[in-house]
């Protein structure tokens, strides 16, 4: 795979997983709900994290203990 094909991919992942919490109920997505879907794709926990940092930190989620909102 190559830089530009990772990249894409990480993208793709973090618009699915914005998406998904956008549909989730006002209660927030739950994150072993969002871990476990990402699972099925070979995410590491570790990588799961990065991830959802980075969106946090972009401003795209907002996370409260282990429950996220769109932002």
């Amino acid at each position: 795979m190559t830089k530009l094909e990772a990249q894409r991919a990480i993208l793709a992942i973090a618009n699915a997983i914005i998406e998904t919490v956008k549909e989730a109920s006002p209660d927030g997505a739950p994150a072993t709900s969002l871990y476990l879907a990402c699972m099925e794709f070979g995410c590491t926990l570790d990588q799961f994290n990065q991830v959802m940092g980075a969106l946090v930190e972009a401003g795209k989620l907002r996370q409260e203990g282990y429950l996220y909102y769109a932002a």
